[in-house]
């Protein structure tokens, strides 16, 4: 009786565990690589390349500010994220040309649909 008592709690030990251990589908892009990747599938000229790391430099340096200012909450902390990414999009636009811009969109969108896969 003993065994089968200790069996059963084990059982449910392990398949606690299991669970615990599932993790999101979700990726990360590292912001070098994402960086990298819009330089040369847009392909971004020597002056838009140093535009692009200006302004991307100075949205890293306002995303981390952000992160680390503990008095807003994750509800604002979220909106002003937003609106940062907006902006910064805002900016890139003043020098892509037309065709980069539609290329950028797409590839954002592609970058969410891979970070938060679809509910099953």
């Amino acid at each position: 009786m003993k065994k089968l008592l200790l069996l059963a709690l084990s059982a449910c030990f392990f398949t606690a565990i299991a669970v615990a251990q599932e993790t999101k589908d979700t990726k990360q892009v590292d912001p070098k690589e994402w960086d990298n990747k819009v330089k040369t599938e847009l392909k971004l000229t020597q002056d838009q390349i140093v535009k692009y790391d200006a302004v991307s430099k100075e949205y890293g340096e306002k995303m981390e500010a952000l992160k680390k200012d503990a008095s807003v909450t994750p509800e604002v902390q979220k909106e002003r994220k937003m609106e940062l990414k907006k902006e910064k999009q805002a900016k890139l636009f003043e020098f892509f040309t037309p065709e980069q811009q539609t290329k950028y969109i797409a590839m954002v969108e592609e970058k969410k649909k891979t970070a938060k896969p679809e509910e099953k």
